[in-house]
């Protein structure tokens, strides 16, 4: 039996803090809606090119969907999560990691594969997500936020 290479994508759970909110309410996450299918919320992301590094798909697509490029966010260290689903029928891996957009106030450009996008909280997030892994990761990213914090007082 030939096993199918797993599609894989790459992206960036983006996220904002807000001044005025103490921490870690102040935590917000961008979400895209998508302009095609069941018009799903997902962070920014797309399939990884021949011979590119994960990474650079991450910041590649994160900038040609939300129009976030390197120089607007700041990488975390220390997390990345991995899901793993079929589409149509076919293996698919994910792998996220963290960015904090440097500037909250920076605008969001759509490209033409989303129609609407939103910051949101991690339970509004987590309810315009749907599907289970993804709340899970976007759950996991907030812990890793709240221990970051938990270190820093």
């Amino acid at each position: 039996m030939v096993r199918e290479m797993a599609l894989r994508a790459c992206g960036f759970i983006v996220f904002r803090r807000l001044a005025v909110v103490p921490p870690p309410d102040n935590i917000e996450y961008l979400l895209l809606q998508t302009s095609y299918g069941e018009h799903h919320w997902t962070p920014p992301k797309g399939h990884v090119d021949p011979g590119e590094e994960d990474l650079i798909t991450a910041l590649r697509e994160t900038k040609e969907e939300a129009g976030l490029g390197a120089e607007q966010l700041q990488v975390l260290d220390g997390f990345v999560q991995e899901l793993r689903y079929e589409v149509r029928g076919r293996p698919k891996e994910v792998l996220y990691w963290l960015a904090e957009l440097r500037d909250p106030g920076t605008a969001v450009t759509l490209s033409d594969e989303h129609q609407d996008y939103r910051w949101a909280r991690v339970e509004e997030a987590c309810t315009l997500a749907q599907y289970k892994d993804l709340q899970d990761t976007l759950r996991a990213a907030h812990r890793h936020l709240e221990a970051d914090l938990d270190k820093q007082q």
